[in-house]
């Protein structure tokens, strides 16, 4: 009850002009950040740190949490229009979000995706609300080596299932953990494949990777098809709104979700990458076995629309746990959240235990101006995902054409250098390989960004125990996560012999028929 009523006086605060004000302006600024690849509401928070020192603490944070759910939106409309993510929070949302702007289903996608960000947003904080401490006590669980069988299982859940095909999957995640390790090692500081270039000793850029596999490797792959590619102008912008079927086969991926983005929020070093991918690869096994015991077809990997409810959710709601971490350990989860912690520092505040107890109003205010926020970002954006669906309308040279400007800009900002343009174009050569061979591209998008952290885990786990490989295994968390990538690596492997069983049959019914 003390909860309940703290959060409601919270409420009674955020909801004052000048708050409400400030949860719009960063929303909207949020929104239009997210849209722009390399940019993010990471960098939207760093840009308006210095602008708001002389802003009420309490007003400076709303607009920060406005950003942040703000720019987990906006990743969206790119990811789904232009199959160009935001930011990396977006990229699984791409997958199945983009094939059903192509049917013609873009309004419906940009529709799902901002209900399914209000539904998980809501749930989310009201659970860290309600169950903050619970959620503090178990990210402390989690050490080095819980950190290393996390992100071991993200990996093959990834391979094996966001992908279909195991080797096509693997094969993805090796040239991705490959890129990941270009650089300095941070742990003995030696060079790796740098190839004698300066330029490479502080490794790939996430952003280049994502706008190159993505963006600029469609924008090839589009013009190497030629006539055969699809031609925008000429598709349907379909219904305005979402209808009973699509709701239907919404809310549950958007429970899931947000099931899924809640548990994984509150976890330092996770992101959003790992639940919007976990999720994906769910809503796919799941199509999947109701399309065998219903007998219809699955739409996944056509534009199926809970590929874009499930990851849409999941990417919200771990947005509303990274704050557990940040505001009851003073442990950023996130780089926005990394940037929020100084802005804390920035007023002369400590986040952790005793901030619920010196700066109450700060923390109950921040916390119900999430939910402020979340009913914004749905009253902002649902109304225009018919006017967004309309940018596919452009002529597809000019759509490209912007595409490839956008692409490049985004790259070329991180440090103004030639030679990260050279790197994109390297990049999106690979990304056109891919797609030419049928190699997916999410479990390379996954090894890059989590590939150096596996590696820093396992080393720090190995550090901690001089060498003892026993502490990788030693907590009931490391257990149970292993046994789940043994089951993630074992199910794919049954499926395949069972349908080679099948067809051995079908093949051994038929011979004997042809004889006679």
């Amino acid at each position: 009850m003390d909860t309940l009523i703290n959060l409601m006086d919270g409420l009674a605060a955020a909801l004052t002009p000048q708050n409400l004000m400030w949860a719009f302006l960063g929303v909207l600024l949020g929104t239009a950040v997210g849209i722009l690849p390399g940019m993010g509401s990471a960098m939207a928070v760093a840009l308006l740190l210095p602008v708001t020192f002389r802003l009420d603490p309490t007003s400076a944070f709303i607009l920060f949490a406005g950003v942040y759910y703000g720019g987990m939106f906006g990743g969206a409309t790119t990811s789904i229009l232009l199959n160009t993510p935001g930011q990396a929070s977006s990229i699984a949302t791409t997958y199945e979000g983009h094939k059903m702007a192509l049917k013609g289903r873009a309004a419906q996608a940009l529709g799902t995706a901002v209900i399914g960000s209000f539904v998980a947003s809501i749930i989310g904080t009201l659970v860290v609300a309600l169950f903050a401490p619970v959620m503090v006590a178990f990210a402390l669980n989690f050490g080095p080596g819980e950190y290393f069988a996390l992100t071991v299982f993200s990996f093959v859940a990834v391979a094996a299932v966001v992908s279909g095909s195991v080797l096509r999957g693997v094969t993805s995640l090796l040239i991705g953990l490959a890129i990941g390790m270009v650089g300095i090692d941070a742990q003995s500081g030696t060079a790796r494949f740098d190839f004698g270039s300066s330029s490479l000793l502080d490794g790939v850029d996430i952003v280049i990777v994502t706008v190159g596999l993505l963006a600029l490797g469609e924008v090839l792959y589009i013009a190497a098809r030629g006539k055969s590619a699809p031609d925008f102008a000429a598709i349907r912008t379909g219904r305005p709104w979402l209808g009973r079927k699509d709701l239907r086969r919404s809310w549950k991926p958007w429970l899931r979700g947000t099931a899924m983005g809640s548990a994984f929020g509150p976890i330092p070093g996770s992101g959003a990458e790992i639940p919007t991918f976990l999720s994906l690869g769910l809503e796919r096994k799941l199509a999947e076995r109701r399309a065998r015991r219903k007998g219809v077809k699955n739409e996944f990997g056509e534009g199926a629309i809970e590929g874009v409810a499930g990851p849409e959710s999941a990417n919200n709601s771990s947005a509303a746990g990274t704050m557990v971490p940040l505001l009851g350990l003073g442990l950023p989860t996130s780089a926005t959240a990394a940037i929020m912690l100084a802005a804390f520092q920035q007023y002369g505040l400590q986040p952790g235990p005793v901030l619920f107890e010196r700066n109450a109003d700060l923390v109950w205010t921040l916390l119900a101006s999430l939910l402020i926020g979340s009913v914004l970002l749905l009253v902002i954006n649902l109304p225009f995902a018919p006017l967004w669906a309309k940018l596919l309308k452009l002529p597809k040279p000019y759509l490209y054409a912007g595409i490839t400007l956008f692409s490049v800009l985004a790259v070329y900002a991180i440090n103004t250098s030639v030679t990260h343009l050279v790197m994109l174009l390297v990049i999106a050569v690979l990304g056109l390989v891919m797609r030419t061979f049928g190699v997916p591209v999410a479990p390379a998008l996954i090894g890059v960004v989590l590939g150096p952290i596996a590696e820093t885990e396992f080393r720090r786990a190995l550090a901690a125990s001089s060498g003892d490989p026993s502490i990788l295994v030693a907590s009931g968390i490391s257990v149970g996560l292993y046994v789940l990538v043994a089951v993630a690596a074992v199910v794919p492997l049954i499926g395949y012999l069972r349908k080679r069983r099948a067809a051995t049959r079908v093949i051994d019914v038929q011979e004997p028929t042809e004889k006679v």
